[in-house]
């Protein structure tokens, strides 16, 4: 779908679909209101009926004949004005675009959600007009061809954002071009993770990155086994030995052009499949185990977003690819590795190996003298049942982290709750053989993850997210189909953007 401004009166423009708003028990108003004086008070006298009230992602399709140019006008309601957000708008946003394609819609004329009564300044309501509607349009088809049994592709060609004041185009337009920067980032993490196993090996997902960073102008360096081995990665490299597919770990670098702002790694969980290896799993769903490269999916999005929105802060990706399989040559519970930090791990199970890989990751990160460090990880199915499916599991070693990244996802949509890391937790996880073991039990699985990764990432400020519930299969929303969902894209690159504004490191 191409995206276009245009200056002028949205009820004059010659397309087949109009999308207007309007907020729960109130009258029409702005663009809104245009298009209702244009086709003679039809939307006002369907809410004076009460056939339409603006209730939150409710819609009101209309013909309005020879009345204006349009020959269909979609309204979708906002909801309470007291509880309208950027999310909000993102959302209505995307299911009006929806309603729009499933009815056959090529040309599609919209405004900028929530400018003006949803106190959202121009250029962040024509972003979360054009992220909602790109986000809501996007599929997975690479293997489908399109026959009587299978979805129809999508319908809408072109989304033009009208704007009535010209003195404000040019903040539409830069609204609407970061909108499509972080949507086709988003998309690129949800291609990754949606990719069976066997076209997305720890090599191909390395040659996706390097293709991604040489479109975008990032610099990209992928280390093999055996500079793994020279760098004494014996963790990571423990997890890779049961399967034929050599690792890869993947080095992303976006150096931004001037002064940076700052230095931030992103570590990006990249097991392609996950059996479980000796302790293996149960077949049952056994093929979601291609999300387990979600992390780093959406750590390859976080560093296109920053390099195509030019931010000011240099962003590192490190990503350590592996498959977790269980043949002959596999590490065995018992086994004992040792990261590159020199810390020796006992191997209680070979299903807990994502904590492994990232804990060479997290050493190697350090060499990059970064203020922080993010990792992103489908760790632990303990996370689902602390927090189900609505938000992502974050621990860390430093308030002022946690704390961007809680108002990130506030912001986003994409939420954070914090867990602990009280020393006392640590005692779950200490050896009888080796330093630490790579478990820890059953109670409090979630923080014996995060409290095994604080031993490799030193004294740099640190937070780990467990995105386990919040990954794939999620509930849907108009904005995030079935599959993968791409998150942390969204919720980093905010973090990003707002990076030199906060306090403390950075």
């Amino acid at each position: 779908m191409e995206i276009n401004i245009s200056q002028g009166a949205i009820q004059q423009q010659d397309v087949d679909t109009i999308i207007v708003n309007m907020f729960e028990k109130t009258a029409p108003g702005g663009a809104t209101a245009a298009v209702d004086e244009g086709m003679g008070g039809e939307i006002s006298r369907l809410r004076e009926l009460g056939d339409f009230t603006g209730e939150f992602n409710s819609l009101l399709t209309l013909y309005p004949g020879d009345a204006i140019p349009a020959t269909r006008v979609i309204v979708v309601g906002l909801g309470k004005s007291e509880k309208f957000t950027a999310v909000r708008a993102m959302e209505a946003m995307g299911t009006a675009v929806k309603a729009a394609d499933g009815l056959g819609a090529r040309r599609i004329a919209t405004i900028a959600f929530g400018a003006g009564a949803g106190r959202l300044s121009t250029a962040e309501a024509a972003e979360m007009t054009a992220l909602g509607a790109k986000l809501a349009l996007y599929r997975y088809d690479r293997f489908k061809t399109f026959g009587e049994l299978v979805d129809k592709k999508v319908n809408v060609e072109t989304l033009t954002l009208v704007e009535f004041e010209s003195a404000k185009v040019a903040a539409v337009q830069v609204g609407a071009e970061a909108g499509e920067i972080v949507a086709d980032s988003v998309a690129l993490a949800r291609d990754l993770q949606n990719t069976p196993a066997g076209h997305l090996t720890p090599e191909m997902l390395a040659e996706q990155a390097a293709a991604m960073c040489a479109a975008a102008g990032v610099d990209c360096q992928i280390l093999g086994p055996d500079e793994m081995a020279d760098l004494e990665m014996g963790a990571l490299l423990g997890v890779a030995k049961g399967s034929v597919e050599k690792p890869r770990m993947i080095v992303m670098d976006y150096v931004p052009e001037g002064e940076s702002q700052g230095t931030l790694v992103v570590c990006g969980k990249g097991v392609t499949f996950d059996t479980g290896g000796i302790s293996l799993k149960p077949s049952l769903n056994m093929g979601d185990m291609k999300f387990d490269m979600s992390g780093a999916a959406a750590t390859v999005g976080i560093v296109r977003a920053a390099a195509r929105l030019k931010l000011p802060v240099r962003v590192v990706g490190i990503i350590p690819a592996v498959e977790n399989m269980p043949d002959g040559r596999a590490m065995k519970p018992g086994d004992v590795l040792t990261a590159m930090n020199g810390k020796t791990i006992e191997v209680d199970n070979t299903d807990a190996e994502g904590r492994l890989v990232l804990a060479d990751a997290l050493c190697y990160a350090q060499k990059f003298e970064p203020d922080a460090i993010v990792d992103l990880a489908t760790l632990t199915g303990a996370v689902i049942v602390a927090l189900g499916n609505l938000a992502t599991g974050m621990m860390g070693t430093d308030d002022d982290l946690k704390r961007r990244l809680q108002e990130s996802g506030d912001h986003t949509g994409e939420r954070v709750w914090e867990m602990p890391l009280w020393d006392e937790y640590g005692d779950a996880i200490k050896g009888k053989t080796a330093d630490i073991n790579n478990t820890g039990g059953r109670p409090a699985g979630t923080i014996n993850g995060g409290m095994f990764l604080k031993h490799f990432v030193g004294d740099v400020p640190w937070c780990h997210l467990d995105i386990a519930g919040t990954a794939w299969n999620v509930k849907e929303k108009s904005y995030i189909s079935p599959g993968g969902t791409g998150v942390g894209v969204r919720l980093i690159t905010r973090l990003l953007r707002e990076w030199g504004h906060g306090s403390g490191s950075g």
